[in-house]
């Protein structure tokens, strides 16, 4: 479907019969489509502000969002008042306006102007698309956030030349949001209940409501294999659990394969999918029938259609799901046993082989990452940022409590050892191992000096492999010079080599440095006695070049 043809498409399934507007030269694509679209009638205003006024009116009558088009940054401006009117008013309203052509827009030709800056004041949302494929998406999104409330004007601009790409875009189905009532309850249930091959997505909005508890009852109740998020930020389902199948990598295409396996998936607070590096396609494969449970009612549908989408608070809406489903799955006792064979075989693949590593520094990382996991004392708590380490390092935990690990995905770096001492300050005598990664505790080294002088009891281990190992990795992945020849520019921190032992003497902190797997499995099992902080170095092997070029960081 064209993007022209998706936009009239969505308008027709939001409920729009009229589009009030004035047009000009950027929208003459639309125009034109409105031809062979008799059902879509064009309400001809001669001023913008008339024409929002209208629309406004046409709103409150219908009680349904209505569907404004303005012309470039002019017509936005005479808009403005109407917006405003509609914004305090509280009237459902979705504006496209129309932008000049892209292929000149840096020109600054006549007509074009930043039309997201006029309207962002004036509406619950201001949105420039740049790309024909996102256009569906973000029309949906501004359709539900025009009608939740407080309900409000929301502008889309859309560049003409965009309405006219010949490509192929996929329009999404509505998503329906209801409360958790018994009756939107039971539609979910029974959606679930009906799948042979049903799959939960534990996002962090579950640790968050303290709601864990509640997913591994429903996810017992339909026997269905638990992810967590993306770069989880904490425990949202037990890592030891039999139907625990690890967390969702970072990207859309390897997401999609996952998913693709199932027929059916509960999705519960779950923030998008948040994907890290761009692959092509979305994270929902096709067909899937997808349940969504968040407390946040804009997270339903975001990125992705849902039949069925409940908001409210997450405990109290699962544990109503888990009752809902009391008995309705006679095969989730099976499939518990088969999952958790299956799941208990790979996790032990994954153990032997880094154990199979273990050796004298510069250990193999996924060495280190399983000594860090097998050397954690009883319920301590894992801090980590450590990047490329921490990711070997979220497959051999296993820590079933809520708050028993701390990361965060927003991926400013420097957070790893303050968050640390703030952890370890409000967890009570839980042990807490701090997992950094060297460049990232570069970031935030200045909070060694905190840790020591209120003698916080922390275990900073600094994974060191004197480079930015995860950017040499994704250039590998894509190719290029840096591939081919195996040289990194911009990417090595030696020579000089970061001296962590003496990074700890000049914050007055004790340090050991681990010499081997085994050394750091005893050093870190050694935090559970700690009364001040102390720095565990971790020597780890650096990246070795896919193409055999040159070792990183030889010249």
């Amino acid at each position: 479907m064209r993007p022209i043809e998706a936009l009239l498409e969505i308008a027709r399934d939001e409920g729009v019969t009229r589009i009030f507007g004035n047009p000009g030269t950027t929208e003459l694509p639309l125009m034109d489509a409105l031809v062979e679209a008799p059902d879509l009638h064009y309400v001809l205003g001669l001023q913008e502000a008339s024409v929002v006024a209208m629309a406004d009116g046409y709103a409150r009558a219908t009680r349904r969002t209505s569907m404004v088009s303005l012309h470039v940054a002019a017509g936005v401006a005479n808009g403005l008042i109407g917006m405003l009117n509609a914004l305090r008013s509280r009237t459902p309203m979705v504006i496209v306006a129309g932008q000049q052509d892209r292929r000149h827009l840096l020109q600054d030709p006549m007509l074009s102007g930043d039309l997201v800056g006029l309207a962002s004041a004036a509406t619950k949302w201001a949105v420039e698309v740049q790309h024909a494929r996102d256009l569906p998406i973000v029309l949906r999104r501004a359709f539900a956030l025009a009608a939740r409330p407080p309900a409000g004007p929301v502008l889309v601009s859309v560049p003409m030349d965009l309405l006219e790409e010949d490509c192929d875009v996929a329009v999404p189905a509505r998503s329906p949001v209801t409360g958790p009532g018994p009756a939107d309850v039971a539609d979910a249930a029974a959606l679930l209940a009906a799948a042979e091959r049903p799959v939960v997505v534990a996002g962090d909005g579950v640790g968050r409501a303290g709601a864990v508890a509640e997913l591994v009852a429903v996810a017992e109740r339909l026997g269905a294999a638990v992810h967590h998020q993306p770069m989880n930020d904490g425990i949202d389902f037990p890592t030891g659990h039999p139907l625990y199948a690890g967390m969702l990598p970072p990207r859309n295409a390897v997401i999609r394969e996952t998913l693709a396996a199932h027929d059916a998936a509960l999705i519960a607070g779950c923030h998008a999918f948040m994907p890290h590096h761009y692959t092509p396609g979305p994270a929902v494969p096709d067909g899937l029938t997808i349940v969504q449970i968040d407390e946040d009612p804009a997270e339903i549908g975001r990125n992705f259609a849902v039949r069925h989408g409940l908001t409210g608070d997450l405990a109290g809406t699962l544990l109503a799901l888990a009752t809902a489903l009391d008995g309705r799955v006679p095969s989730a006792r099976e499939r518990i046993e088969r999952l958790g064979a299956a799941h208990a075989r790979a996790r032990a693949e994954t153990e032997q082989r880094a154990a199979a590593a273990y050796g004298p520094a510069p250990m193999d990382p996924a060495a280190a990452a399983h000594a860090v996991a097998a050397g954690l004392p009883g319920d301590a708590v894992v801090v980590e940022e450590a990047i490329t380490t921490g990711l070997r390092l979220r497959a051999v935990l296993r820590q079933d409590r809520p708050g028993s690990y701390v990361h965060t995905v927003g991926g400013g770096l420097g957070w790893g050892i303050g968050a640390a001492v703030g952890t370890r300050m409000g967890c009570g005598d839980r042990p807490v191992v701090a997992v950094l990664g060297d460049g990232c505790a570069m970031f935030g080294v200045q909070g060694l000096w905190s840790a020591a002088r209120h003698r916080v009891p922390v275990a900073f281990v600094v994974m060191n492999n004197g480079e930015y190992r995860t950017l040499k990795e994704t250039l590998d992945e894509g190719g290029g010079a840096s591939a081919e020849h195996g040289r990194y520019v911009g990417m090595d921190l030696a020579p000089p080599a970061l001296d962590w032992q003496a990074a700890a003497r000049l914050f007055g902190i004790a340090s050991v440095r681990a010499g081997s797997a085994a050394e750091l499995a005893e050093a870190v099992a050694a935090a559970k006695d700690l009364e001040a902080p102390l720095l565990i170095e971790a020597p780890v092997a650096g990246h070795a070049p896919s193409s055999g070029g040159r070792p990183p960081g030889s010249r």
